[in-house]
């Protein structure tokens, strides 16, 4: 049975009720899933360090062919971690840390 968009799910621990948007549950599991990767989380490591970068920078860095580099990157961007600009003919990537600080709340919630 396919959940409805709007539909809030009620998790129990103990006593307590805990009510979560599921639309918002999904969006987190796709996050987590993204970075529960061993390459992506060098990745997310590296743009902490560097801010931003160059697809080209990064898979010199860790040493790795571009495809595989720039597929991790588009796991990363569609899950919303990590965010591109465009100059000139370069994009640079860099953390989304709203969306990253939503799901480090989302953990604690659910963790407490």
């Amino acid at each position: 049975m396919r959940k409805q968009k709007n539909e809030t799910i009620v998790l129990k621990k103990g006593k307590q009720e805990i009510q979560l948007d599921y639309s918002e549950l999904r969006k987190a599991v796709l996050v987590l899933r993204a970075i529960n990767h061993k390459l992506r989380q060098r990745m997310i490591n590296l743009l902490e360090e560097n801010g931003s970068m160059t697809v080209t920078d990064i898979y010199v860095k860790l040493r790795l062919e571009q495809s595989v580099a720039s597929q991790h990157l588009a796991i990363l961007r569609r899950a919303g971690v990590v965010v591109t600009q465009r100059q000139g003919k370069y994009i640079y990537y860099s953390l989304n840390k709203d969306r990253l600080e939503q799901i480090s709340g989302l953990i604690e919630e659910l963790a407490a």
